[in-house]
C-alpha cells in the first residue's frame, strides 16, 4: 500500500474509535455522574518498515474524571460528592465505584442505586425506615430521628488510571494492585446531584471536529487510490 493510502487508512480507523468514544458521550450526556470518554492520540511506526512515514492510532482512551456541575434536586435521597472520591456499591460480581447519587430505598430499607445496587455501608451494613426523615451528613453519615443508622462507604483511589467502566456509569479497579482508600478531602451534599461532565454542545462540536476530519481522510485515501491507478495506466500504456 502507498503511503498516501496507508497514513489515511490509519486516520480513518482512529476517527472511527473516535467517534464510538463521543456516541457514547453523547447518549450520556443527560445521565447522572457520568464520566466522559476521551481519546490519546499517537504517532506510530512500525520496527520493520522500509520508510519512517508514521501512522496515526489512538494508543489509549481514558475516561475524564472532572468535576460535573452540582445541581438541586430536594430529593433527600439524592446525594452528589463534592472532590475526589466515589460511592461503593455492591455490583453483581463484587465492588463497584460510582459517582451517580441517584439513591432510592428497596422494600426492606436498603439504599441502593437505580439499577438495584446496593448501596455499601461503612463498617457495617445499614438499613433505612422509608417513613422517617434522612439526614445525611457531609461526611456521608445517615441519621434518622437524631440517632446515627450509619455512615456511607466512600472511597478514592490513588490512580484513577487503573479503574475502568462497567456499563455507563460504574467503575471498577482493573489493576488488582489498586486498593480503595478513604479519601483525602470530600463532602456529600443531600438533595443533589452532579451532572454528566460531557454536555451535548460539547459532545457535538467534538463531533463535528472528527467528522471534519474523517472527510479529509476520505478524500486523501481517493487521491491515493486515483494516483495508483493513474500509475498502473501509464505503465500499462509504456508496455504496450
Amino acid at each position: 500500500m502507498d503511503p498516501i493510502s496507508a497514513i489515511a487508512a490509519s486516520g480513518l480507523r482512529a476517527r472511527m474509535e473516535s467517534l464510538e468514544l463521543l456516541a457514547n458521550n453523547v447518549a450520556n450526556a443527560t445521565t447522572e455522574g457520568y464520566k466522559a470518554d476521551r481519546e490519546f492520540y499517537t504517532l506510530y511506526t512500525a520496527p520493520e518498515a522500509e520508510d519512517s512515514n508514521t501512522m496515526p492510532l489512538i494508543e489509549r482512551p481514558w475516561i475524564d474524571m472532572s468535576q460535573g456541575l452540582i445541581h438541586e434536586t430536594g430529593n433527600p435521597l439524592d446525594l452528589a460528592l463534592q472532590g475526589k472520591g466515589f460511592f461503593a456499591v455492591d455490583g453483581p460480581s463484587g465492588p463497584l465505584y460510582t459517582r451517580n447519587g441517584n439513591f432510592r430505598l428497596a422494600g426492606d430499607g436498603r439504599m441502593i442505586t437505580s439499577d438495584g445496587y446496593p448501596v455499601r455501608g461503612s463498617g457495617a451494613p445499614f438499613r433505612l425506615d422509608g417513613g422517617r426523615t434522612i439526614d445525611v451528613s457531609a461526611d456521608g453519615t445517615i441519621r434518622q430521628n437524631g440517632l446515627v443508622v450509619g455512615k456511607l462507604e466512600i472511597v478514592d483511589f490513588s490512580s484513577t488510571a487503573g479503574l475502568s467502566k462497567q456499563g455507563s456509569n460504574y467503575l471498577r479497579p482493573a489493576d488488582r494492585t489498586l486498593r480503595p482508600a478513604p479519601p483525602a478531602t470530600i463532602s456529600v451534599g443531600q438533595g443533589r446531584l452532579e451532572s454528566s461532565n460531557t454536555g451535548s454542545a460539547d459532545a457535538a462540536v467534538r463531533l463535528v471536529n472528527v467528522m471534519r476530519q474523517f472527510e479529509m481522510l476520505q478524500k486523501a485515501a481517493a487521491l491515493g487510490a486515483d494516483m495508483n491507478r493513474q500509475a498502473i495506466e501509464q505503465v500499462a500504456r509504456v508496455g504496450s
